[in-house]
Parts: structure tokens; C-alpha cells; sequence
């Protein structure tokens, strides 16, 4: 017996059996003991943002021209952030009255984790227009279609969308190419304001 492992093959009492049954048990304590404290520190983190959450005014009862960005921390709600550059959005245009209830799920989604994708969702924005409001996700990875087909999926279940729902998929490569702001864009909004989102 030169080493210490030779020493556990030739024992045949059994007990090393025993230890292995010990090493497992307590694995499984510390992935359980690790597993509460996450859930403790999410639900933390999820009654510490309701109580901002609980004081702000939704979105429905803002007047003019308005957005609320909700991102991750450390992450700017801007195309040419290095968490946004190769990604894209989900974009959902809604007829008015019908923001506040989304966003709200949305958000509560997010918080939730209930769209299975990681870390890949970045955050979220919803905008207040004159005619009609207009909630987007925002991801980080846009070449990804496995990924950003659950997240369209996962979306529409949340918002409980019919499923005649028109969605558009946004890359921020796009949207940065894009040339003027009035030009194509205008174009493109008349065509999405004539399909915009109708629910009862």
C-alpha cells in the first residue's frame, strides 16, 4: 500500500461506503441551503421593488409623450450598450387603455424569471404615444431564433395575446442603421399603426 487510495480499495469494511452516502447527503443540504438562499434574496429583491413599484404612476394614466425603461442593473437602455449591441426587441403595439396591464405583467414576468432564457433579456421599455402605446423587449443575443422564439412565445402567453397578434423583431444593428428619423420609419409606422394590436 504506497498511497493513501490503496489503503480505501483493499478495505472491505464498508465504511467508506458509508462516507460516500454522508459526502452526497450533505451535497444535497448545501445545494438546498444555497437554493433557499436565492429564492430568499429574489423574493427580497422582488418585495423591495414592488414597494417603488407600488408609488409609481402606470402607464396608462400618463398623458403626451412618455417612457419607462426597466433594465438590469448596469445595463443602459440604449442600442450601444455592449448588453444590447448584438441583440434586438420584441416590439407589441397596443391600442390605448391596454399599457398599464401589460407592462405590469411583463414586468412581473421578468422579475419571475418565467421566460427560461438566462441572463438574456435585458430589460424592458413601454411608450406612451398619442394613438396608441407600444411595449418592447429588449434581449441580448439577436442571431439566437431558439432564444428569441421562446421569448416571443413566453411574451405572448404573459400578455395573453390572441394569437392573431402581429409581433416584430427588431435587431439594434438595425435599428442603428437606420437612416433619418422620419424617412422609412414614418412609412414603417403607418404600415404597423393600420395592424396594431385590438384586445377586447
Amino acid at each position: 500500500m504506497n498511497n493513501k487510495f490503496d489503503a480505501l480499495k483493499d478495505d472491505d469494511s464498508g465504511d467508506h461506503d458509508q462516507n460516500e452516502e454522508n459526502s452526497t447527503q450533505k451535497d444535497g443540504e448545501k445545494e438546498k441551503s444555497e437554493r433557499d438562499k436565492s429564492q430568499s434574496s429574489n423574493k427580497r429583491k422582488v418585495e423591495q421593488f414592488w414597494r417603488f413599484y407600488s408609488h409609481m404612476v402606470r402607464p396608462g394614466d400618463l398623458t403626451g409623450h412618455s417612457d419607462f425603461h426597466l433594465f438590469k442593473e448596469g445595463i443602459k437602455p440604449m442600442w450601444e450598450d455592449d448588453a444590447n449591441k448584438n441583440g434586438g426587441k420584441w416590439i407589441i403595439r397596443l391600442r390605448k387603455g391596454l399599457a398599464s396591464r401589460c407592462w405590469e405583467n411583463l414586468i412581473l414576468a421578468m422579475l419571475g424569471e418565467q421566460f427560461m432564457v438566462g441572463e438574456e433579456i435585458c430589460g424592458a421599455v413601454v411608450s406612451v404615444r398619442f394613438q396608441e402605446d407600444i411595449i418592447s423587449i429588449w434581449n441580448k443575443t439577436a442571431s439566437d431564433q431558439a432564444t428569441t422564439a421562446r421569448i416571443r412565445d413566453t411574451l405572448r402567453r404573459v400578455l395573453n395575446l390572441p394569437p392573431n397578434t402581429i409581433m416584430e423583431y427588431k435587431t439594434h444593428t438595425d435599428s442603428i442603421k437606420m437612416p433619418g428619423r422620419l424617412g422609412p420609419q414614418r412609412l414603417l409606422f403607418q404600415n404597423l399603426w393600420k395592424t396594431r394590436l385590438n384586445v377586447p
